[in-house]
C-alpha cells in the first residue's frame, strides 16, 4: 500500500514497479528486471498523464500500447497482465483525490485504447516479419537447391540455422528431412516428424484448395504455393502456421523433391480471436453485441429461397428506476441475471440471443417454422422473467416488452427488420408493457409517417408550413358572427394538409407548442387588427385562440400575450384564450395565475369541451374563465326530432348554471338547422358547426359578417 505522504512521483514509480514485476516474466528482452522497468517508467507517466487530461485522447494510450511492442512484449499474456494491472492499480496509484467513477471509467476507455494499439503495432511487426521471412524463404530455397547440388556442408548450415521451420519431402511426400526450428514447432520429437507422410497432416480447418494445390505442385503443373494451415501436435494441440511449399527440380530441370518453409502464428492467431471475440461480445453479459448480431441476421436475411426468420425485440419496463433506486452497479447485476436467462431461452439450432445495449436485447431464430417457434420463443422468455431476481438481498420483479417480426427472408434488410420489431415493442409498452405483440405492417406505417412528422415538425415552423384557417361564431339570437376560432394547419410538402389532431400532439411531445402557439397566437391577433381596421361596419369581431396544458405552465405566456396585444394594437377584449376542461381539473392557484391576470386585463377565457372532464361544476366559481364550450357530444342528440330529451335536461342545467354566474355558452358542432333551434330555444349565447360555415380562409369571415351586417 502506498503512503499517506508518497508524492506523485513515487505512486507513478511505485505502479511501474508493479506492472514491470506482472510482465517480465512473459518478455523477450535481454535486460534485467530493474533495466527493463525503467523502460516502463516514461510509459507510466504517459498513462497517469491519460489518466489525469481534461480530455481523452485514445491517441496516446494507443500509442503506449504499441510502444509495449518495442520493448520486446509481443506475447498476448504480456497485453493481459498489463491490462490487468491497470484495472486494478492504475487509479489507485496515479488517480489522485478525483472522483473514482470517473477515474475507473477513463481507466477502462485507457485499456481498450492501449489494447488496441498493442494489436496494431504487433499486426504492423508482424507484416514486416513475414515480408522478412518471405524473403529469407526464397533466399533459403536457393540456398537449398545450390547446397543439394553443390555442397552438403553449406545446405546444413542453412538449413538447421534457419529461424523458420523447414522441412524436405520427396514427391511420394515421404518426410526426408526437418530441421531444429521445425521440430521445436512440434514438441521437439524429430523421430515423430521424420519419415512420416505429408498426407496424414489433414487438419478439419483446412480450406478445400489446400490439397488440390499440393498435388498441382508434386505433378510439376506448379513451381509453389503458400496458404494458411493448422496441423496436430503430437500431444493433440493444434499449431497453426503460414506455409510456403515450392518444388524443387534437379539441373535438368525434373522435379525432385519438396521444400516446406512453416512459420509458427498460433500465438497471433490467438490473440486475434481473443480481439474478434471482445469486438463481437458485450462486456458485461458475455452475449453478443450489436455488431455479430446484425453479421447473423444479415446472414439469415440472405439465407436465400424457403427461408424464415423470426426476430424478439426486449426491453425491460421501468429498468431506470432500478438504476436510479439501487444504483448503476445493482442495475448491471439485474442485467447479467437476465442475460443468463434469455440465454437458457434460445438453445435450439438457428437461435441466438444478443444485447444491443442499455437494457435492450434481441432474440433470433431461424429456419423453416418460425411462424411457430418465434411465438414459442416469446413465451419462454416472458416466462423466464416471470420469476423475481434477487440483487443486493432484495427481490426484483421484471417485466419486459416484446416486440416480434416474423417473415420469409430476402424480402427486407436488417435495419428495416429492427426497426419494425423497435416500433412493435414500443407499441406493446404503450399497451402497459409486460406482453409482446406482433408486427403490424399498417401500424408500422404509421409511426413511421408520426416519427417522420415530429422531425418535420422544427423545420416547418421555420419554413412557414403552417397557415391558420378561422370557423366563425354565431351569435343564436340574431345570426351575426360575432367571431371565429383560429384553427393552426399544416401544409406539408409530401403529405398536403395536415389537420392538427395528427401534429399537435407530437409538438406538445416534442415542446415545439410553445413555439407554434407563440405564432398561432400573433398571426390571430393580427388577422383580428385587420377585420376591425378594414370593416368597422361589421362591429368587432373575437378571434378565439386554443391553448395548449404546456403552453399553461410556460412562464411566457402572459408577457407574450401582452406584448403581442400591444404590438398589433388590439384590445383585449377582442381576444379568447380557449382551455380544455381536462387541463384545468384539479388545477392549483399557480396554474390559474396567469389566467387570472390575462382575464383582470380584459382577455376572455373560455373553458373548452365542457362536460367531458368531469370536473366539479362548484369549482367553476374559482375559474377565471368568462365562457363555457359545450363539447359537441352534446349536440349529436339535437340532429333529429325530436330530441334527446336527456341531452336536452343536461344542456338546459348547463346553461342555466352558466348564466347564473354570468357566462356565455358557445356550442361546438352544430349541424342542423334543427340543433340550431333547439340550442337558441335552451338559452345558448353563440355556435359554431358546418351549419353555419366550415374552417376557411380569414377573407371569407368577414364577408359573412358584412352580409350580417347589410341584411
Amino acid at each position: 500500500m502506498s503512503g499517506a505522504q508518497d508524492g506523485p512521483e513515487d505512486r507513478l514509480r511505485r505502479f511501474a514497479t508493479i506492472w514491470s514485476r506482472a510482465i517480465f516474466p512473459v518478455t523477450a528482452t535481454s535486460l534485467t528486471r530493474p533495466e527493463f522497468e525503467q523502460q516502463l517508467v516514461p510509459l507510466a507517466r504517459r498513462l497517469n498523464d491519460a489518466l489525469q487530461d481534461r480530455i481523452f485522447d485514445a491517441a496516446e494510450s494507443q500509442a503506449v500500447g504499441a510502444a509495449l511492442i518495442g520493448t520486446h512484449c509481443t506475447d498476448p499474456e504480456a497485453l493481459s497482465r498489463t491490462l490487468d494491472c491497470i484495472d486494478a492499480y492504475l487509479v489507485l496509484y496515479c488517480g489522485g483525490d478525483g472522483p473514482r467513477e470517473e477515474l475507473r471509467a477513463r481507466s477502462a476507455r485507457i485499456q481498450h485504447a492501449m489494447a488496441a494499439g498493442f494489436a496494431q503495432a504487433l499486426r504492423e511487426r508482424t507484416l514486416a516479419e513475414q515480408e522478412a521471412i518471405s524473403r529469407a524463404a526464397l533466399s533459403a530455397r536457393s540456398a537449398v537447391a545450390e547446397a543439394l547440388h553443390a555442397s552438403e556442408a553449406r545446405f546444413r548450415a542453412v538449413f538447421h540455422g534457419a529461424a523458420i521451420g523447414i522441412g524436405i519431402a520427396d514427391l511420394d511426400g515421404t518426410v526426408l528431412e526437418v530441421n531444429d526450428a521445425l521440430i521445436r514447432m512440434f514438441g521437439g520429437l524429430e523421430h515423430q516428424l521424420r519419415g512420416r507422410n505429408v498426407g496424414e497432416w489433414t487438419h478439419p480447418d483446412d480450406s478445400p484448395h489446400v490439397w488440390k494445390l499440393y498435388e498441382e505442385l508434386v505433378r510439376g503443373e506448379r513451381e509453389h504455393y503458400r496458404v494458411e494451415k493448422a496441423f496436430y501436435r503430437p500431444d493433440g494441440t493444434v499449431l497453426w502456421t503460414n506455409l510456403t511449399v515450392s518444388l524443387l527440380r534437379d539441373a535438368d530441370g525434373v522435379p525432385q523433391y519438396q521444400l516446406a518453409l512453416m512459420e509458427d502464428t498460433t500465438e497471433r492467431r490467438l490473440l486475434n480471436l481473443r480481439l474478434r471475440y471482445e469486438a463481437t461480445h458485450d462486456a458485461l453479459t458475455g452475449l453478443p453485441n450489436r455488431t455479430l448480431f446484425f453479421e447473423r441476421l444479415d446472414k439469415a436475411l440472405s439465407a436465400g429461397q424457403n427461408a424464415r426468420f423470426g426476430l424478439c425485440y426486449l426491453d425491460l419496463d421501468g429498468f431506470k428506476t432500478v438504476n436510479d433506486s439501487l444504483g448503476h452497479a445493482a442495475g448491471d447485476r439485474l442485467l447479467v441475471e437476465v442475460a443468463d436467462r434469455l440465454q437458457s431461452c434460445a438453445t435450439a439450432p438457428g437461435e441466438m440471443v444478443a444485447r444491443l445495449g442499455g437494457d435492450e436485447f434481441v432474440a433470433l431464430t431461424t429456419g423453416p417454422d418460425t411462424e411457430t417457434e418465434v411465438d414459442e420463443l416469446a413465451g419462454r422468455i416472458m416466462n423466464a422473467l416471470a420469476t423475481p431476481i434477487r440483487v443486493d438481498g432484495r427481490e426484483l420483479t421484471v417485466r419486459g416488452s416484446i416486440g416480434i417480426v416474423e417473415g420469409p427472408a430476402g424480402e427486407r434488410g436488417a435495419a428495416e427488420v429492427l426497426r419494425s420489431a423497435d416500433i412493435t415493442m414500443y407499441r406493446a409498452k404503450s399497451a402497459g408493457g409486460n406482453r409482446y405483440e406482433l408486427a403490424d405492417p399498417e401500424a408500422d406505417a404509421r409511426a413511421i409517417t408520426r416519427h417522420g412528422l415530429t422531425t418535420a415538425l422544427p423545420a416547418a415552423l421555420e419554413r412557414g408550413e403552417f397557415f391558420i384557417e378561422y370557423q366563425p361564431l354565431v351569435h343564436l339570437g340574431d345570426g351575426s358572427v360575432r367571431g371565429a376560432e383560429a384553427l393552426v394547419r399544416w401544409l406539408h410538402p409530401q403529405h398536403g394538409i395536415i389537420g392538427p389532431d395528427r401534429f399537435i400532439p407530437l409538438a406538445e411531445h416534442t415542446g415545439l407548442i410553445v413555439p407554434l402557439g407563440r405564432w398561432v397566437l400573433e398571426e390571430s391577433v393580427r388577422q383580428a387588427r385587420r377585420w376591425e381596421a378594414r370593416h368597422t361596419e361589421a362591429g368587432p369581431l373575437r378571434v378565439n385562440v386554443n391553448l395548449s396544458p404546456m403552453q399553461l405552465t410556460h412562464p411566457g405566456l402572459v408577457s407574450d400575450t401582452v406584448d403581442i396585444l400591444e404590438r398589433e394594437g388590439l384590445e383585449p377584449g377582442a381576444l379568447c384564450l380557449e382551455v380544455t376542461e381536462s387541463a384545468l381539473i384539479g388545477a392549483d392557484d399557480d396554474l390559474l395565475k396567469p389566467l387570472r391576470r390575462l382575464a383582470e386585463m380584459g382577455v376572455d377565457i373560455a373553458l373548452d369541451d365542457f362536460g367531458t372532464g368531469y370536473s366539479n361544476l362548484a369549482n367553476l366559481r374559482r375559474l377565471p374563465v368568462s365562457v363555457l364550450k359545450l363539447d359537441r357530444s352534446f349536440t349529436q342528440g339535437m340532429q333529429h326530432f325530436p330530441a334527446d330529451p336527456v341531452d336536452l335536461k343536461i344542456v338546459e342545467g348547463i346553461v342555466a348554471l352558466a348564466h347564473s354566474l354570468d357566462l356565455a355558452v358557445t356550442v361546438e358542432g352544430v349541424e342542423t338547422g334543427a340543433q340550431a333551434d333547439q340550442l337558441r330555444e335552451l338559452g345558448c349565447d353563440t355556435a359554431q358547426g358546418w351549419y353555419y360555415a366550415r374552417p376557411g380562409p380569414p377573407d371569407r369571415l368577414h364577408e359573412l359578417a358584412l352580409a350580417d351586417a347589410t341584411g
